[in-house]
């Protein structure tokens, strides 16, 4: 564990020159492991073996079976940062999972592109104002990205109670940083208990995020018994979606999810939600501000579907070269680095043997970086390489998951994609941009693959 902190303090001490080729600064210590032991090693993460796993079809196997490989016990502290379905297991997953999968049906997303429009669209408003006097401007786009997602999220999830909604994000992002100083650290049993300062901290703001969405919970379902139709919103769709699930069973309260279980479905929204989107349009910015033929490509097909006007949701879901490009940046800058599993029982993997508690590692970053599989120009920006598809591109293999895979992929993907399709069709509409020379190249991850030094670009109004 020291180790890999020493490793990780000095690959981010300063940033790299502009190339794709991240794991060496991102994942320093797995980067040196493959070196030096191969893309199968082994490591012992503390107590715990960690098996690295780069094998397509192995790695299908594991997200596939998922009673065979389930995710490994949280740390008790991360678990009032996110819980609910990342975190379920067996028949608690299946339920909250039915429970939730309307929630995201392509005619609910349908419904909610007003709010993503409104929120991309003040973002745009903003943008024009600071070009307006120069005529261009240099602009750090990562936070801007940052507001954005994180008010579509709270549009979308809570409605006309956005405003609360916000308060919840920010004491989300503050319990975010709170959890990675906890996973930075050894872990040690009961430590949980002691009243240590980030201990503390992070149940005070674990308390305050659970009033605040109790209040709106309840304010909903006193509207629901007061006969008042449900809200388009998330948390509207969600509510419905589980009194459904109780009618279904004869009012049978335990078949559905308990307000508890409510409460920790709120709480992934945003983060995964807001998050992942807003890193995916960052890079997405810094690799088409580097690589304008795309850019002049995709703003050509968006104004071919578009012209000026406000873009609507089926044009969005079939535009061919933003869809290429946005699948291509995600996988040279996947939102996780790694996605873990573990072994309940001795298992037979391919030629490996493992016994039970083992923990299985499937690393997104190496395996999209992978030069056997992807072919020798694996870090090089190749939108093309989409254009048929992801099945075509991948040649049939699992070796392509910035989702995750199998039955436990995210069940926000198309509210991500359909975000981002939104917000860079609007952008490609309003300007032309390239990074600037200030931009310094410094992927990082904190939870997810972030510019630690942000994403500077220069705008012109087109």
């Amino acid at each position: 564990m020291k180790e890999i902190s020493t490793m990780i303090k000095q690959a981010y001490s300063k940033p790299v020159s502009l190339s794709h080729d991240i794991a060496p600064r991102v994942i320093p210590f797995d980067c040196q492991l493959v070196n030096t032991c191969g893309k199968n090693y082994f490591v012992w993460m503390g107590p715990t073996p960690r098996v690295n796993i780069t094998d397509p079809e192995d790695m299908k196997t594991i997200l596939t079976k998922m009673d065979d490989f389930p995710k490994p016990k949280a740390n008790p502290l991360i678990k009032l940062l996110a819980t609910g379905i990342a975190l379920c297991e067996g028949e608690k997953w299946a339920k909250h999972r039915r429970i939730i999968n309307p929630v995201f049906h392509m005619e609910k997303l349908k419904r909610m592109l007003p709010e993503f429009y409104q929120s991309c669209s003040e973002m745009i408003v903003e943008w024009e104002s600071l070009v307006l006097k120069e005529g261009s401007c240099e602009l750090d786009v990562w936070p801007y990205f940052e507001n954005m997602t994180a008010d579509v999220i709270s549009r979308t999830a809570f409605g006309s109670s956005y405003k609360e909604g916000r308060k919840i994000f920010q004491l989300l992002k503050e319990q975010a940083k709170l959890a990675i100083k906890v996973l930075q650290s050894v872990y040690i049993p009961g430590v949980r208990f002691l009243p240590t300062k980030i201990n503390m901290k992070m149940k005070e703001i674990d308390r305050e995020i659970r009033a605040l969405l109790m209040g709106i919970i309840n304010r909903r379902e006193d509207a629901i018994r007061a006969g008042e139709a449900t809200k388009d919103d998330l948390l509207g769709v969600l509510m419905e979606s589980n009194l459904n699930e109780i009618k279904e069973h004869g009012n049978n309260k335990k078949v559905g999810m308990s307000m508890h279980d409510v409460i920790e479905e709120c709480k992934p929204f945003y983060f995964a939600g807001q998050e992942t989107t807003s890193v995916l349009l960052v890079w997405t910015m810094v690799l088409l501000g580097q690589y304008q033929n795309w850019q002049d490509r995709a703003r050509e097909e968006v104004l071919q579907v578009f012209g000026s006007n406000k873009p609507e949701f089926d044009g969005i879901i079939h535009l061919k070269v933003v869809t290429m490009i946005l699948h291509e940046v995600l996988r040279l800058y996947p939102a996780l680095t790694m996605m873990t599993r573990t072994t309940n029982k001795k298992t037979q993997l391919s030629k490996y043997s493992l016994p039970a508690g083992v923990e299985v590692a499937l690393s997104t970053l190496l395996v999209h970086h992978d030069k056997q599989l992807w072919g020798d120009d694996a870090h090089e920006f190749k939108p093309e390489r989409f254009s048929e598809g992801i099945s075509k591109a991948t040649k049939n293999k699992f070796m392509y998951f910035p989702f995750g895979g199998g039955p436990r992929n995210c069940i926000g993907q198309n509210f991500a994609m359909v975000e981002a399709k939104l917000a860079l069709s609007l952008i490609l509409q309003h300007f032309t941009f390239e990074l600037s020379a200030s931009y310094a190249h410094a992927p990082s991850s904190n939870l997810i693959i972030q510019p630690q030094f942000g994403a500077h670009i220069i705008l012109h109004k087109l």
